[in-house]
């Protein structure tokens, strides 16, 4: 049976209200955007306040960013319970230097108990400057029960 349009969108924006209720993000320019089920995209700021004392952005923000974009990419398939991130390998091929950016994550596989998703980052060049998998599994807590998760 294909998905209820209304019902899936209202999943993707409920997420993304979900993001932006999430105390950690009060320290960083960004915005998530659900593109479709199995894709996220986070637009954000690289600014010198997040660098390393080399002068370029800190592993963390990479960290960061790709595994919210490949988390998400990922419960937007999963659309009742919060999903754990397991692990996340991450592959650093460029420094990100200030301007914007954008993480984009997507589901690779797995629907019931362990989804995979991977990510990459753009930097304001157009080119790649990270990439990296992760697995999110399903946890015990439903997202319906969370404050921030909530249809728009």
């Amino acid at each position: 049976m294909p998905p209820d349009l209304a019902g899936e969108e209202a999943h993707f924006r409920a997420l993304e209200s979900l993001y932006n209720s999430a105390p950690i993000n009060d320290g960083f320019v960004s915005k998530l955007e659900i593109v479709e089920a199995g894709v996220a995209r986070i637009r954000f700021d690289v600014e010198d306040r997040h660098f390393h004392a080399a002068g370029a952005a800190h592993g963390t923000l990479y960290f960061k960013m790709m595994d919210d974009a490949a988390f998400y990419a990922c419960n937007s398939r999963v659309s009742d319970r919060f999903l754990l991130t397991t692990a996340f390998n991450l592959m650093f091929t460029k420094p990100l230097r200030p301007g914007p950016a954008i993480a984009e994550g997507c589901w690779i596989s797995g629907k019931r108990r362990v989804l995979i998703g991977e990510a990459r980052l753009i930097d304001s060049e157009g080119e790649e400057a990270a990439r990296g998998t992760g697995t999110f599994m399903r946890s015990n807590i439903a997202l319906a029960g969370l404050p921030g998760y909530r249809d728009s």
